[in-house]
């Protein structure tokens, strides 16, 4: 079997060969051994089958005729290109080999070499910089072919929705940059990958043209006989993508309004266009003419004095400025001609006697001619603004200019730009560099601990003891810096006071404005226990004279306080006492009783072993203690055999009382009991009880406590005693610099404990503590601050405002605050002035000279015309402008373009008035009033012409109007929301001496909010608020929330550990008082009773608490032998469990406290021995087992002889052995470590650096904690560390800037104007710290103002002067209007001179257009409308998805014809479509309505609800006709919805075995009487004749059903189904109802019932509703 791969191997080289006819014939041989060599071998063919991409056809097809051969010829891959030289000269090498057909490799002779491959061939060899010269190139990618026409087997979509998928492609290859000459690509692949020659796209759908619904019909376009009426639509969007072209967009119909009365008129008069403007011929003899009178004048002027040439030679600079060719406007007034045609209805040109008109229209007009605007040549680069040299910084500018030489006139070409710019930086060697400005900071003021949730309570009122982690604050200012400062500079340098300047010549990021610190928390001192009271001593033992001795007791410091140990309480407490001794003997020891004579028994003493020790006692050498009284040897006995035997002594108690006084004195005791009886004969007796318990008195020393009391250090002061000049020499320790040694004091008094300051002499003097210490005086710091800064410019004179004086400011910011009694800051930190009185704001205007005489037709062009004989008509006049500032001074006309308005008109028409024209002037202006509703206002005109002499048209034309004054009536009203509440400004807090605090804003509290007031006059339309006497705002008073932090409980105690022995935890907690709200600081995490704990772990002493236990009772005999007074009995004692005090046992406690395992008996059963037994002491403790555990090892414990036995009897053993068992009696030891505890901070530190702690655990073999003695003993390895450092995050609240300055308003008028102000974050809050505001910009609305606007009125209807068609003017007018800027309101006309501060503009453009050349169409003739506005921008997309083609909108124009005869003369209609941006998306749906009959209406729908034509699918378009094929013929039938014959209402469908419709039949109908019927107790079924229906009566409509088991297809209607399941579930009710009936019931069977009724019982289960 041929695995997969063979075969494919096999058919690819089958491919290879199959256009290779040369080795057609070897192809079956071929294949026939391959297969052979698998099937035999079941191995591939080494080379062919295993690397067969490497080789080409050739080299195949080479191998193919070897492997005839059983002997094949392989080539690897070619190597790297290698040579000495880069380019064109390197060589690269590959592999040849011979393999046999199997496989393995043979001799190159055994294939053919005539055959055999190169394998060597030139090469180009890249280096590194060929990446210069070589690139690769990036063809065009070609168009977008789709992916369908590229694989045969991939259909294209039958419905097109969002686009075809496609591939494009491109050309790449690698060319040298220097002149594309093309390359290897391995060249540019060296280093970088060949990009890629293929990518996908989107071929988009074809989209139709659509087009609106038509309009209404015109009017007919004839008043008689035939004539046309048009409807037009207009396109909404372009064939686009090669979709259907848009139809045609208008429609024709005939009309005949009647028959003519006449004959029809067939010509019409129709003027041309105006030719182009020209000069008379005559005009240059004219000019030779006005030569010759100038040097005439030349020649009288000389004749005249200096002065009067003077006069005349400024005249004539006048009239120069005056005159139409001044300076820079050469106007020239020509004419121009038109030409008057006689036209036929079908167009043709006819003879002008044809058309009958009394006068023919004007056919020339006087005209300016046009000249383009010329300019000069650009003057010379301006210096460049910079000044100085920064090649990081900012560039310069410099401009160029040139001047207008001829401005444009009569519609020529518009100026060039006048002025040029380009960035710049100066060069040369001279020029200086540029100042550089950089940050300066202040010192960082005093570390600032932020209280922490547990300490925002009001009540708290210290807080000044908070320590760890705070923030610190500076203030940031921009500086000029000068280069050349050393960058070592002193201290004092480093401080240097810089003047500020503005902040944003700094352009750098500023440095950090705040950041954490750390406060070291005070170490409070901790001292120990107190010692026991020593013994009384001399308080000099070198000085004995005093003879007064003195009790001590002693602490010591544990650790090292924060100040050293002045604020540690006193060390020392003593008491007066009597006797004192330095040196004394101390028992250690009594040795063993010997009794006196040498007997075995009876009387005896014991030895004292002393030591000789001082006050404290520590062993002295023995010769000190010469004085003190050596300790007697002690009284004892030891019993004979039938003498009673009594245990030792137990050690004395604990001093009941410290000290001894009137009602306290000092007792302690000490037991003994008796261990066996006498013998009743001869034998010593047991003493009485009360012999078995002494008493001594201890402690004797009254309670008079005297200690040492130190007051706090006072201030360190310069020491007099020290010389001057060791004062000036500097120490430094830390931060700190001091700068002398001074001295401290401090009060020292003895004190009475409990009482009050008391003589010194009661206290040691050698216990004393000092009251003078030096200390370091650190140095004075005084305030540095900066000087001033420069005033703050004064705002600019040219805006618009009141009258209010502008104030400018200037400040000095503190760097160094005094500390040490340096010198104090300045209090003033801020000045403010007013600024000077504004000057006057320099403008430009353009001046208007006077129009120049009017300038009619030259004689020769209008000598034919009538009235020709008079200078009079219509004509042209000019006037020269110039440019003037706004005080008057002339300024050069560029100014007036850069800065003034638009240019004003040049010329204008003008009539010289004939003598029979009566001609008036325009009205003036209306006179103003002096208050509404009051008086008169009136307005003029005047005659002009040469009638003015005569008053006979005076009646008909009045020269004055007069009218009364309007009465203005005006309402205010509020608009808009209300805006955010805002505080009053001047909410900052300022810090301690002028230094700011960042970010301690006020943010709360009581503000104001506003709204807009808007003002509107009688007519609804908006006015200026002042007008309604408002100041344009109503104010309202509000509260900002203040934020309330979270609020927690003080901590609680700690816990008790919770172990006695070893570690444990405690735990301590605080609870949730009040929860944050309003953008409080936020909780730590609680539980679910709102709590937060704090657990660390603990170790208790495990000799905190021992068991004491008393001495054994007298013995309780069971088994008695009354005689002898011995035998088995029981001995009690009681147990407790004590706390363990440096002094011993103290007090008793809870049981539970101390380790029950280690619990002595509280009874033992016993024999009490008889006389002349033997007599044992108590057993002493176990010896310990040797470690480690062993099951050989043994321990053992002892008891001594306390009496001796009689003869004859003997002493049990004294010793006890038992072997040692793991953990029985033996235990192994190790350490545990428990976990790190958290992170705890001084008692009033909040935050920052803390120490958590670890415990160490000595655990018994057993996991039971032990004591750490046991470890220590064994000298176990203690490598862990116990403390480390840790860090508590620190809260930082969120910091903000200031409120910036308001904005502008984000409308120059109208009702939706908003003023913003922002604030930034300077600093993110951490940790617990409080939240930023979400607030972090405020509005409010802006005073109203109208909005007024030039408009323009609508187009006049196009007329051409004096003839019936032709070329015509259309004119509108340009009104004042005023809205509220908004959409809701229409906008209203209201008096131009609202709008004379505006800029003359129309949306926009500032050339007003008020006229404009049109066409008025001759009748009959056919012609285009006006474009469209621009249709809205529509995007491509689909389901609202943007598809990326871009918007596209469109206009047209229609054709509109007047005449049937002329259609074939029509015009084509016309389209402009163009990109456009913002487009919208429209989808276009299939609309239906109802059937009517067999038929409804379709029609397409825009998304935006427009009716179109075109968009929709027309492949989904619904059917729109729905007959029925063949038709329905049958009586009583019709065609369905579903295209099938069904029948009337009131028949049933009766249908052939092939399914059509047969007949319909009447269904019988269901009568139920109604209330009014007569016969309703009756009910009749009664059956119709099927081919006469009864006729139904009118009063019976609407009572009757007719019921239709079939449908219009023949089939059973669902409600058949329903009603026949129902019926069967009925029948089925019915047939189980009958059986139960008919069913016998069982007898019953009785019951033996008594008769007693028996009680009620309510068993009460707990539930709560009994």
């Amino acid at each position: 079997m041929l695995r997969n791969g063979q075969c494919l191997w096999v058919l690819s080289i089958g491919l290879v060969l199959i256009d290779s006819p040369k080795h057609q014939h070897s192809i079956l041989g071929f294949v026939v051994i391959v297969v052979h060599a698998l099937y035999n071998t079941g191995r591939p063919l080494l080379g062919i089958l295993t690397t067969p991409l490497l080789y080409t056809a050739k080299t195949i097809i080479t191998n193919i005729d070897l492997a005839l051969t059983s002997h094949l010829l392989f080539t690897g891959p070619w190597g790297r290109c290698m040579g000495s030289e880069c380019g064109p000269g390197g060589s690269q090498s590959r592999a040849v080999w011979c393999a046999h057909a199997e496989g393995w490799t043979t001799l190159h002779t055994n294939c053919d070499q005539a055959e055999r491959p190169d394998n060597q061939q030139s090469c180009f060899r890249v280096c590194d910089w060929h990446k210069d010269l070589y690139d690769w190139q990036l063809g065009a990618w070609n168009q977008c072919v789709p992916v369908s026409m590229r694989s045969a087997g991939v259909q294209r979509p039958a419905v097109c929705t969002r686009g075809e998928e496609g591939i494009q492609t491109r050309e790449v290859g690698c060319v040298q940059k220097a002149d594309g000459v093309p390359a290897e690509d391995a060249i540019c692949e060296y280093f970088e990958p060949k990009p890629r020659l293929e990518q996908a796209c989107l071929i988009p759908c074809p989209r139709d043209c659509v087009v609106s619904e038509f309009s209404s019909w015109t009017a007919c376009s004839k008043t008689c006989g035939m004539g046309l009426q048009n409807r037009i639509r207009f396109i909404l969007a372009p064939p686009l993508f090669g979709g259907a072209a848009c139809p045609n967009l208008t429609e024709f119909q005939t009309c005949h309004p009647g028959p003519c009365e006449g004959e029809e008129s067939l010509y019409s008069l129709r003027v041309g266009p105006w030719g182009p403007c020209s000069v008379p011929l005559p005009r240059q003899k004219r000019e030779k003419m006005r030569g010759k009178v100038r040097e005439r004048l030349r020649e009288r002027g000389k004749a005249k004095d200096p002065e009067t040439r003077e006069l005349i030679k400024k005249k004539r600079n006048r009239n120069r400025l005056n005159r139409p060719g001044g300076k820079f406007w050469d106007v020239q007034v020509g004419y121009q001609t038109r030409e008057v045609t006689c036209v036929h209805k079908n167009g043709n040109a006819e003879a002008l006697s044809l058309c009958s008109q009394e006068t023919l229209p004007v056919t020339f007009q006087a005209c300016v001619l046009p000249k383009d605007c010329d300019v000069t040549e650009w003057s010379e680069w301006s210096a460049c603004s910079k000044t100085c040299h920064d090649p990081n910084g900012p560039k310069g500018e410099r401009n160029r200019v040139r001047k207008v030489s001829q401005f444009p006139i009569g519609g020529g070409g518009d100026c060039p730009e006048l002025e040029e710019k380009e960035a710049c930086s100066p060069q040369g060697e001279a020029v200086p560099p540029c100042i550089v400005y950089s940050w300066k900071t202040t010192e960082w003021t005093e570390c600032r601990v932020d209280v922490l949730l547990s300490q925002q309570d009001r009540r708290r009122g210290n807080q000044t003891g908070l320590c760890g982690g705070g923030t610190q604050t500076r203030e940031v200012y921009c500086v000029q810096s000068t280069a050349d400062t050393p960058p070592t500079l002193s201290l004092l340098r480093s401080k240097e006071a810089l003047r500020p300047v503005d902040s944003d010549l700094c352009l750098g990021i500023p440095p950090d404005t705040i950041q954490l610190c750390h406060i070291s928390c005070p170490v409070e001192c901790e001292v120990s226990l107190w010692s026991a009271w020593g013994p009384c001593t001399y308080e000099n033992c070198q000085d004995q004279a005093a003879k007064k001795g003195f009790k001590l007791r002693k602490r010591r410091i544990v650790n090292e306080p924060t100040g050293g140990t002045g604020n540690c309480p006193h060390l020392v407490e003593t008491i007066p006492c009597e006797d004192p001794s330095c040196f004394d003997w101390l028992v250690v020891k009594l040795e063993e009783c010997i009794p006196d004579n040498e007997k075995e028994c009876g009387p005896g003493t014991q030895i004292p072993q002393v030591q000789c020790v001082n006050s404290d006692g520590e062993y002295v050498e023995r010769q000190l203690c010469r004085d003190a009284i050596l300790p007697m040897p002690a009284i004892c006995e030891v019993p004979c055999s039938r003498d009673c035997a009594l245990s030792p002594w137990t050690p004395w108690s604990l001093c009941s009382h410290t000290c001894s006084g009137k009602n306290t004195e000092g007792k302690q005791t000490r037991a003994r009991s008796i261990l066996a009886y006498n013998a009743g004969e001869g034998g010593i007796q047991c003493p009485n009880i009360s012999a078995l318990q002494e008493v001594r008195s201890c402690n004797d020393h009254p309670c008079t406590v005297y200690h040492w009391q130190t007051g706090p250090w006072g201030q360190c002061i310069e020491d007099s005693s020290i010389p001057s000049t060791n004062a000036s020499v500097r120490r430094t320790r830390g931060s700190d610099v001091s700068c002398s040694v001074g001295m401290q004091t401090r009060k020292v008094i003895c004190v009475r404990v409990n009482v009050g300051q008391v003589p010194p002499k009661k206290c040691p003097e050698s216990v004393r503590p000092d009251t003078v210490r030096p200390c370091l005086l650190p140095c004075k710091r005084d305030c540095i601050i900066t000087p001033y800064s420069d005033w703050s410019p004064c705002p600019s004179t040219c805006q618009s405002g009141g009258n209010t004086k502008k104030k400018q400011s200037r400040k000095r910011i503190i760097i160094q605050l005094p500390a040490n009694g340096g010198q104090d800051c300045p209090e003033v930190l801020n000045q403010e002035r007013e600024c000077e009185a504004p000057s006057v704001c320099q403008g430009y205007r353009w001046k208007t000279h006077k129009w120049r005489r009017c300038q009619l037709v030259p004689w020769s062009v209008r000598q034919d015309s009538p009235g020709a004989q008079e200078t009079c008509g219509p004509g042209l006049q000019v006037r020269a402008v110039s440019c003037r500032k706004q005080d008057g001074g002339q300024a050069d006309v560029e100014d007036c373009l850069k800065f003034a308005s638009s240019m004003l008109p040049l010329t204008q028409p003008c009539q010289l008035p004939c003598r029979e024209d009566c001609q008036l002037s325009t009205w003036s202006k209306f006179s103003s009033c002096t208050a509404d509703c009051v008086g008169v206002r009136t307005r003029k005109r005047m005659l002009v012409g040469e009638i003015k002499g005569h008053n006979s048209h005076f009646g008909m034309y009045p020269l004055s109007e007069t009218q009364y004054c309007p009465c203005n009536k005006y309402n205010a009203q509020p608009v808009g929301n209300w805006s955010d509440c805002i505080l009053p400004e001047g909410a900052r807090i300022e810090g301690h001496l002028g230094m700011k605090v960042q970010g301690d804003i006020k943010e709360c509290g009581q503000g104001y909010r506003y709204q807009a007031m808007v003002c509107y006059d009688q007519d609804n339309r908006i006015v200026e608020t002042s007008r309604c006497n408002s100041h344009g705002y109503i104010e309202e008073a509000c509260i900002i929330p203040c934020p309330s932090d979270c609020k927690l409980s003080e901590w609680s105690n700690w816990s008790r550990c919770s172990k006695s022995c070893g570690s444990g935890v405690k735990v301590r907690s605080k609870w949730l008082r009040e929860k944050p709200y309003n953008g409080g600081r936020p909780c730590p995490k609680l539980d679910h009773v709102n709590q937060v704990y704090e657990v660390v772990p603990c170790l208790s002493d495990c000799g905190q608490y021992v068991w004491v236990a008393e001495p054994w009772s007298v013995w309780k005999v069971s088994n008695v032998d009354l005689k002898e007074n011995c035998g088995e009995g029981i001995q009690t004692r009681k147990v407790r469990c004590m706390l363990n005090t440096v002094d011993g046992p103290s007090e008793q406690v809870e049981d539970y406290l101390c380790d029950p395992e280690e619990m002595p008996l509280g009874a033992r059963n016993s024999r009490l021995p008889c006389p002349e037994d033997c007599v044992l002491s108590d057993w002493e403790a176990w010896s310990p087992c040797s470690l480690p555990c062993s099951e050989n090892g043994t321990r053992e414990r002892s008891a001594y002889l306390l009496r001796q036995p009689g003869e004859g009897k003997e002493c049990p053993l004294t010793k006890e052995t038992e072997p040692c068992k793991l953990n029985g009696n033996c235990f192994h030891y190790s350490y545990n470590i428990t976990d790190w505890s958290t992170c705890q901070l001084s008692e009033r530190a909040v935050c920052g650096n803390g120490i958590k702690t670890r415990m160490l655990d000595c655990v018994r073999s057993d996991g039971k904690s032990v004591d750490l003695k046991f470890c220590k003993e064994l000298g176990l390895d203690r490598k862990w560390q116990m403390n480390a450092s840790c860090v508590v995050e620190c809260p930082v609240n969120c910091q903000l800037s200031d409120w910036s300055p308001w904005s502008d308003c984000t409308h120059s008028c109208g009702l939706a104007g908003k003023l913003w102000r922002r604030r930034t974050v300077i600093q993110a809050p951490q940790g617990d710290g409080r939240p930023c505001p979400s607030q972090m910009e405020q509005w409010k609305s802006c005073l109203v103002k109208p909005c007024y606007s030039w408009r323009y009125s609508t187009w006049s209807e196009c007329r051409s002067e004096g003839a019936r068609c032709g070329e015509g003017l259309r004119f509108r007018n340009v009104s004042c209007f005023v809205s509220d800027g908004s959409s809701q309101q229409d906008s209203s006309v209201v008096d131009d001179e609202l709008c004379g501060d505006l800029e003359p503009s129309v949306d926009g453009d500032t050339s007003i257009v008020l006229q404009e050349l049109c066409t008025v169409p001759c009748p009959g003739e056919c012609y285009l409308t006006d474009w469209t506005v621009w249709s809205p921008c529509q995007l491509s997309c689909v389901s609202g998805d943007d598809l990326g083609f871009g918007s596209v909108q469109v206009r047209s124009r229609a054709v509109v014809a007047q005449d049937p005869e002329n259609l074939l003369q029509c015009p084509e209609q016309e389209l402009e479509a163009r990109p456009c941006t913002d487009g919208q998306c429209f989808e276009y749906k299939w609309r239906t309505g109802p059937w009517r009959g067999s038929s409804r209406q379709v029609w397409c729908q825009r998304s935006d609800g427009l009716n179109v034509t075109g968009g929709c699918l027309v492949i989904a378009k619904p059917i729109a006709d729905r007959s029925c094929n063949p038709p329905c013929t049958k009586p009583r039938s019709l065609c369905t919805e579903a295209g099938v014959c069904g029948c009337d209402e009131g028949y049933t469908e009766v249908m052939t075995s092939d399914g059509v419709l047969d007949q319909c039949t009447v269904i019988p109908v269901l009568e139920i009487p109604t209330a009014g019927d007569n016969k309703a107790d009756v009910k009749t079924i009664r059956a119709f004749n099927p081919t006469q229906p009864a006729a139904s009566t009118p009063g019976r409509v609407g009572r009757t059903w007719f019921l239709q088991p079939f449908g219009p297809d023949g089939k059973l209607k669902t409600w058949v189904y329903g009603v026949a399941a129902g019926a069967f579930v009925l029948l089925i009710f019915i047939i189980s109802m009958t059986y139960l009936a008919c069913k016998k019931p069982k007898k019953p069977q009785r019951r033996q019932m008594n008769n007693r009724l028996k009680p009620l019982t309510l068993a009460y289960d707990g539930d709560a509703d009994m």
